[in-house]
């Protein structure tokens, strides 16, 4: 799992029948800056989401299950979109990498 950023849509005129009425979108990922991440993939949509967007996306064989039928060829699928999120490193919140208190 992954945050990203929408950038874009694809149009297919043809789809596997497991993806008919699925929208793909243009997803860059974004490290806990924001900033970009690696490759822009493509993405099913099944939370109504548009350019602009930071979103949630869910990568791997989990992809399919987010979808209708999950016996699809899915790699990537958005899942849910970020409101906000906050980026603590362990010294600034007193804890360790474990989670635990010093």
């Amino acid at each position: 799992m992954f945050l990203g950023r929408v950038i874009g849509r694809l149009v297919a005129t043809q789809k596997t029948a497991g993806f008919q009425g699925q929208k793909f979108l243009l997803v860059r990922p974004v490290d806990e800056h924001g900033e970009s991440a690696g490759d822009v993939i493509v993405a099913n949509d099944v939370v109504s989401s548009g350019p602009g967007d930071l979103v949630h996306v869910c990568d791997g064989k989990e992809a399919a299950m987010a979808l209708p039928d999950s016996f699809v060829p899915s790699d990537a699928t958005i899942v849910g979109h970020v409101e906000q999120f906050d980026v603590s490193t362990a010294a600034d919140s007193g804890r360790t990498g474990a989670g635990r208190p010093r």
